[in-house]
């Protein structure tokens, strides 16, 4: 996965696609102006998305054991409280992917030790909640000012 994150950082930072995907996903309009070809763009960036689907997929199936179609129900509050946590912004542009891996190793320390305190599940969701509200209200606070 470490290896997976330094070839995307590179892709993002060091590549005219990577530099064109950051355009797109900061102002999809003002890269049409600019004359990038949103569509091709978008195919590849959806293309990698599979790609990365697929490494979860057979990641997944190698640490359970086991192929269900189920095992990664509820992992998406997970996954946008990593990429937020990991400085990431909903509004777009702003975000690197050593941010998230910084994100989903600082949720990945949170869940464990809520399991260690045991936690009730429903508790441990309401706790992920709030780093999430907190980060994006860290956010905000950092746009205003």
């Amino acid at each position: 996965m470490i290896v997976l994150a330094i070839v995307f950082t590179v892709f993002l930072n060091r590549t005219v696609i990577g530099r064109r995907t950051r355009a797109i996903g900061g102002n999809e309009e003002a890269a049409k102006v600019l004359g990038i070809n949103t569509n091709n763009v978008k195919l590849v960036v959806y293309s990698l998305c599979g790609f990365q689907a697929a490494v979860a997929g057979i990641t997944t199936t190698a640490r359970l054991g086991v192929a269900q179609s189920t095992s990664g129900m509820g992992y998406e509050l997970d996954a946008i409280a990593a990429v937020i946590i990991g400085g990431a912004s909903l509004t777009g542009d702003i975000g690197t992917i050593l941010g998230a891996v910084l994100g989903a190793a600082i949720m990945g320390v949170l869940k464990n030790g809520l399991i260690l305190l045991n936690v009730f599940a429903y508790w441990q969701q309401t706790v992920l909640g709030l780093a999430v509200l907190l980060a994006i209200a860290a956010d905000q606070f950092r746009k205003r000012y």
